[in-house]
């Protein structure tokens, strides 16, 4: 049975005070754990216009004090940014508070540009080369297992220690993240979304194909999270839509910007080369009724073997987001 989760990624919206953005993000995870939702995901990115959540542990914390059964997670801590034992405490905290219900998606990707990347740690630059060493302290530490005796940080412990610990996950847009997964025996999600879909098969198959057992994970598990927005009819889907494909053009000239109103995307003008180049985006959206959406999604489940797949959706109008994850849910027999 197919698995179905949330990233949202707390999307700034012209003309409202980014703070919304969180606050929006918090209720959403209450409405998608009414739905049925399996996990719900919250993203890290610093210092970008569009999208404003930059503390996925704070914002978690305060998900686990608004939520009771839905898992929580990131996706994900941008490791290079941190030194692992920062990160196992503060996911070892969020496993008190919400014991058995929190994961720790991982991605070696800056999740910002080089400026922004040394100002969150001037060794920015070295740090992916430090990646799998930094993996292996972090899953030691956050799950409380020991590090080797020979090890200069063997006598360090991640507290608070407790009973269960949190679901590492490997997350990735490229077969670099598909390999570490494999090689921890790590559960990993492709960022379809964000290629779309370029590069997933292959990432996918390679996971599958080196995976190397472990004793919390002893099969593969790979999911992916693909773009979504689906309304009572096909038109209105598209109407909401259009805000997502004006910023994708901007997105293609390296400018990012908050999420405008459909009205202004609709209203704009532009150029032949633009129109076409919307014309390509809204051809390989998944956009449409609840009915088409969940078509689609189904189908490319079924073509990649996958059991979960989360969905992000961005909507200049909350409510119709929220009526895009309601009609989603519908169609895979989801009840609130």
């Amino acid at each position: 049975m197919l698995r179905l989760s949330v990233l949202d990624q707390s999307v700034a919206c012209a003309g409202q005070p980014e703070g919304e953005a969180i606050l929006k993000t918090v209720a959403m995870a209450e409405h998608c754990e009414r739905l049925g939702y399996h996990r719900f995901w919250v993203s890290e990115h610093h210092s970008h216009p569009t999208i404003v959540g930059s503390a996925p542990e704070m914002l978690l914390a305060a998900i686990a004090m608004k939520t009771e059964r839905i898992r929580i997670g990131s996706a994900g801590v941008m490791l290079p940014h941190y030194a692992p034992l920062k990160v196992a405490e503060q996911f070892r905290i969020l496993e008190a508070l919400a014991p058995g219900r929190i994961d720790l998606g991982l991605g070696r990707a800056p999740g910002s540009d080089g400026r922004t990347s040394l100002a969150l740690n001037p060794m920015a630059a070295e740090r992916p080369a430090q990646f799998p060493n930094d993996v292996q302290e972090l899953m030691a530490w956050v799950s409380g297992t020991p590090l080797p005796e020979d090890h200069p940080f063997a006598p360090v412990t991640a507290r608070p220690r407790g009973e269960t610990s949190p679901e590492v996950w490997m997350l990735g847009s490229s077969l670099y993240g598909a390999q570490v997964a494999a090689h921890f025996g790590l559960p990993y999600s492709f960022a379809w979304f964000f290629t779309d879909g370029q590069g997933g098969p292959e990432a996918i198959q390679i996971y599958r194909d080196r995976y190397q057992p472990s004793e919390r994970f002893p099969e593969p598990n790979a999911g992916i999270c693909v773009w979504a927005l689906a309304a009572e009819t096909e038109e209105e889907a598209q109407h909401h839509y259009s805000s997502r494909a004006r910023w994708q053009l901007y997105r293609d000239r390296g400018r990012f910007t908050p999420l405008e109103s459909p009205e202004r995307a609709e209203g704009a003008s532009y150029s032949e080369t633009e129109i076409v180049r919307m014309d390509e985006l809204r051809a390989k959206a998944m956009v449409g009724t609840g009915a088409q959406v969940a078509e689609k999604i189904r189908a490319l489940a079924e073509r990649l073997r996958i059991e979960e797949v989360a969905v992000v959706t961005w909507a200049y109008d909350e409510e119709a987001r929220r009526r895009s994850y309601e009609l989603i849910a519908s169609e895979f027999g989801m009840t609130e």
